[in-house]
């Protein structure tokens, strides 16, 4: 309720007088006369309206020190002062002059103060200088200045009081506001601070009148991708500029299937094997978790089997090349998973399969020997369906490199890669049955089939079974050789049951034929 006009008098005909020893009892070192300080303050401000302009350079320089006092009942009456100065001063002044305080070094207290003016103010009255507000806000020395937790928190809170206030008038700004809550998301931060964000975003949208959330990014996506990429050449892993292009290509959803121009050029660029080690990493870890939901989200528009060649030549197969150190090898990893889930998810066909596979297969064969079990796995499991797209088209020296890495698998001390290893072997033999070169590959199946039988008494009965369908898959080239072999080991088994198995699958098959 407005005050008296009788007490409004009172108090402008005394401001003067009594303001200066009252900012100088609102930083005293009592705390509780810090706090009679601020709510007299604001009581003041209260009844002296729109005379508090002519003292507002003072005002803001005690309410900058009052917002970052340890008393939280001090900070909470000095926001509610700075929400009356939104109220009663015209912001061509009041905005004019914390805007200038920006200029030299932006403090929390100055964001908060900001904040609350904003929210104060009337919105016909601020919509002139929404344009203004919103570029000051997107600044890099404003928005990026700090990543302290608090601070952008106040920035935050500057956002949300603009789209409050301002409403649909905010469409004219929402650009800059993204901007600036895409840097809010990348801070690393809690994930309270993160929903609180999601939340305003949704909010710019639905004062927008866009449906969702992703709507709001299809209407910015481009820009924001090319502000993000302008400083791409020289990022490493403590540039702000990868975190905020994660967030925007993971939180996007399947919007960031329209951006992908802008989107495979900053990987092409940041993936390179001379750039830093860690922020390549980072840029890997992004195209392996939109990978792993392709149609959702880089395929959500069917356009990335036309960046695929630029993709495995440019990125992928640059990095699977071996480099010393665990930061290499992590790479590596990654890049050998996002090989797996192109051709998981199918969108490297078998027409691309053979363009790349003389690019490809030495290096995914080389990553069988990786210290990681997941990439070993995996490099089984891409060499294997090399194998089933393009194995019949193999020279005697690809079928050679291919069995002696394979075999070196089924010692793995992982289970699952011993079985993916057998079944690789499995598909190899089914693929040398019809090449070309079958006949001058005899010695080396014998030598396969020893190792074979070796791994037939394996302790593990899975890999067992699963080595005993190797050998009825490989019987077909050579079974007098096969039962020779069995013969000369098979009193050596500790279980020969498996032995006499496969004497009855090749006799069977004689008797067939």
């Amino acid at each position: 309720t407005r005050p008296g006009l009788g007490c409004r008098e009172l108090v402008t005909r005394n401001l003067s007088k009594i303001l200066p020893g009252l900012c100088h009892d609102i930083t005293d070192w009592v705390e509780s006369t810090r706090i009679k300080a601020s709510q007299l303050l604001y009581t003041l401000l209260l009844h002296a309206e729109d005379h508090i302009t002519q003292h507002m350079e003072l005002l803001l320089r005690t309410l900058y020190q009052a917002c970052s006092d340890e008393e939280s009942e001090v900070v909470k009456n000095s926001v509610k002062a700075a929400e009356l100065i939104g109220t009663f001063v015209s912001p061509k002044v009041s905005l004019k002059l914390i805007t200038s305080a920006f200029g030299h070094t932006p403090k929390a207290s100055c964001v908060m103060v900001l904040a609350a003016v904003i929210r104060g103010s009337p919105k016909e009255i601020l919509q002139p200088h929404v344009t203004q507000l919103g570029n000051t806000l997107s600044q890099a020395g404003v928005c990026q200045r700090s990543e302290e937790v608090f601070y952008m928190e106040q920035l935050l809170c500057c956002v949300q009081g603009l789209i409050e206030v301002c409403q649909e008038d905010c469409k004219e700004i929402s650009l800059q506001l993204m901007k600036v809550l895409v840097i809010i998301m990348a801070i690393p931060s809690s994930q309270d601070l993160k929903e609180k964000v999601e939340k305003t975003m949704s909010s710019l949208a639905e004062v927008q009148q866009l449906e969702s959330l992703h709507c709001l990014y299809k209407q910015h996506v481009i820009q924001l991708m090319e502000w993000v990429s302008v400083s791409c050449e020289g990022w490493s892993c403590y540039s702000p500029e990868v975190l905020q292009f994660e967030v925007i290509a993971t939180h996007s959803g399947p919007v960031i299937g329209e951006a992908l121009d802008d989107f495979i050029l900053i990987l092409r660029m940041g993936l390179q094997p001379n750039r830093d080690p860690q922020m390549r990493l980072k840029l890997f870890t992004v195209l392996s978790q939109l990978l792993q939901k392709a149609s959702e989200t880089i395929n959500s528009q069917g356009l990335f089997p036309s960046y695929l060649e630029t993709v495995i030549k440019d990125i992928l197969a640059p990095n699977l090349q071996w480099h010393a150190g665990r930061t290499a090898a992590a790479i590596r990893a990654t890049a050998v998973l996002c090989l797996w889930a192109l051709i998981h998810c199918e969108m490297l066909s078998p027409k691309e399969i053979l363009k790349v596979k003389d690019e490809l297969m030495p290096q995914i064969i080389a990553s069988m020997d990786e210290d990681s079990k997941i990439t070993r796995l995996m490099a089984c499991r891409i060499v294997d369906v090399f194998l089933k797209v393009c194995g019949r088209q193999f020279d005697a020296d690809e079928f050679k490199n291919t069995y002696t890495e394979v075999l070196k698998r089924l010692d793995d001390a992982s289970c699952d890669v011993r079985l993916a290893a057998a079944h690789t072997l499995a598909n190899w033999f089914k693929c040398l049955k019809d090449s070309d070169v079958k006949s001058s590959m005899e010695g080396h199946v014998e030598f396969l089939y020893q190792e074979l039988l070796i791994h037939l008494d394996d302790p593990d009965e899975n890999l067992q079974k699963a080595v005993l369908e190797v050998l009825k898959e490989g019987s077909v080239l050579h079974p007098d050789l096969l039962v020779r072999e069995i013969e000369g080991v098979v009193h050596k088994h500790q279980t020969p049951v498996y032995c006499n198995q496969l004497l009855h699958h090749i006799q069977s098959a004689k008797d067939s034929a």
